[in-house]
């Protein structure tokens, strides 16, 4: 299917780490960017290569005609190099209409418990979609959002996410860190095995994964043998 592009100009850049940063894209041609937590957008970049649209998962809420994507450096590609470096605050680009069915049909009113798994920028759908929950006034059960990183100071939305953690009901923010030797009293590890633990006891859920490729599948494999349908199992890979 052809993807309609919209004239959107960056607003601002937020730098997060060395290797991350968050970008604010606005729409030229809108007043309001119409679009569900969880989907994606495509922007066409100015760089030498046979396909030079990349996607990103949309990390805001529904809401005006701003958005924010949250990107990853990749030093060896040639999307995120000239994001990283290159790209200046009044820059105007083409940027898709939103696509993806990850996360939808939007729930109203969520009667089962949720979990969702990440690893690095892959916590952007899940962020939009708890904005969007807090937005909106959502009720719901309990939603664990387990975020996988190497780092403490690679924590993607910490303040934001604790915030959540404390004041959404049902809410549990479970960072877990695989390389951090310091002073870190958190989950250490890889996020299987916390939600092996928390959904040892089978209760019903479903589950998001978004991430790395090799996350995800052992998520799956995972969960599937943990007696979990595979109708339950919803994922958004990353390359």
């Amino acid at each position: 299917m052809p993807y309609h592009f919209y004239t959107s100009e960056l607003v601002d850049i937020i730098d997060v780490t060395p290797q991350v940063k968050r970008f604010f894209f606005r729409m030229l041609e809108l007043t309001e960017f119409k679009f569900s937590a969880g989907q994606f957008v495509m922007l066409d970049l100015p760089i030498q290569s046979k396909i030079t649209t990349r996607s990103y998962s949309i990390a805001s809420a529904p809401g005006g005609n701003t958005i924010e994507l949250i990107v990853s450096l990749n030093d060896s590609g040639l999307g995120t190099p000239f994001l990283f470096n290159s790209l200046k605050k009044g820059f105007q680009l083409p940027l898709s209409q939103p696509a993806g069915k990850f996360m939808q049909p939007p729930a109203t009113n969520l009667e089962t418990d949720v979990c969702l798994v990440c690893t690095g920028t892959g916590i952007a759908p899940f962020r939009a979609y708890l904005r969007d929950m807090v937005n909106r006034n959502v009720s719901h059960k309990n939603i664990d959002l387990i975020f996988g990183t190497r780092y403490e100071k690679d924590i993607l939305y910490r303040s934001e996410m604790e915030e959540l953690h404390k004041n959404l009901s049902g809410f549990r923010f479970v960072p877990v860190l695989s390389r951090e030797t310091g002073t870190w009293q958190g989950e250490k590890g890889y996020v299987h095995q916390v939600y092996e633990r928390l959904y040892a006891g089978k209760q019903p859920a479903i589950f998001y994964l978004c991430g790395w490729k090799v996350m995800i599948k052992e998520a799956r494999e995972r969960l599937l043998k943990m007696g979990y349908d595979k109708s339950r199992i919803k994922f958004e890979l990353y390359d």
